[in-house]
């Protein structure tokens, strides 16, 4: 059996320079981006801080503008936080996801999008998130479901179909998908009770992107989570 890999810094390092291209590896990470921040609400204090986990480039930074946090990005990619603070965030720091250098109950709202399927442990990540966030906080997650049908879209069909945004082969391990269930119960047993949504492209959007008539597509909240999902849960 091929091993599971730990640690994907050298992927991201290599396509830094693809976080903003709209026809880029990266370019589904942005649309996801911008539905993610609409989970985040409005800043409830003044110096209130927002904590993104494995930031990448920054994507979610321009999504953030006017929330009223002070934005502070985590990743391991050097080349990638550099892109980050030319995009909207405050500060950044060069960090492992499971072993965040901030102290407990000191951010406001954490968010942890498209990295839990790249960590051999993604639980122990959200044990990490958790811990950081105020009572009262929220927390927002997205991955994929570890389940056929996502490992046959996430897998299959987006890293082969020689199409405009397609992630470069190897990006995902199915072995990595997180289970909802263990995800949920992993949250509660930290005082955050997750709901879940699926998330899929608009249909129209894709193909006037594919067009080249529109350089975005929109992510679409709906009931199944079978494939791309987001959990959103309040701190008690």
């Amino acid at each position: 059996m091929t091993e599971i890999r730990s640690d994907f810094i050298t992927d991201y390092d290599a396509v830094a320079d693809e976080w903003w291209d709209p026809r880029g590896s990266m370019a589904p990470l942005s649309w996801i981006a911008r539905a993610r921040a609409e989970f985040v609400p409005q800043a409830s204090r003044e110096g209130a801080t927002l904590l993104d986990m494995a930031c990448g480039g920054g994507l979610s930074g321009p999504h953030l503008a006017g929330k009223g946090y002070r934005v502070i990005g985590v990743d391991l990619s050097a080349k990638s936080l550099e892109q980050a603070l030319r995009h909207g965030f405050d500060e950044v720091e060069q960090a492992d996801i499971t072993k965040l250098p901030y102290a407990d109950e000191s951010m406001d709202v954490v968010t942890a999008g498209q990295c839990l399927e790249h960590v051999p442990d993604p639980y122990e990540v959200v044990t990490e998130a958790c811990r950081v966030l105020r009572p009262g906080g929220t927390l927002i997650v997205d991955t994929i479901a570890d389940t056929r049908i996502a490992r046959l879209m996430s897998i299959t069909i987006a890293e082969n179909l020689p199409l405009p945004g397609r992630p470069p082969k190897g990006t995902h391990d199915h072995r990595l998908f997180v289970n909802r269930d263990r995800l949920r119960a992993r949250a509660r047993t930290h005082g955050v009770e997750l709901k879940l949504l699926g998330l899929r492209p608009s249909f129209s959007d894709g193909f006037r992107y594919l067009a080249r008539r529109r350089e975005e597509v929109r992510m679409l909240p709906i009931r199944s989570t079978s494939v791309l999902f987001v959990g959103v849960g309040t701190k008690s």
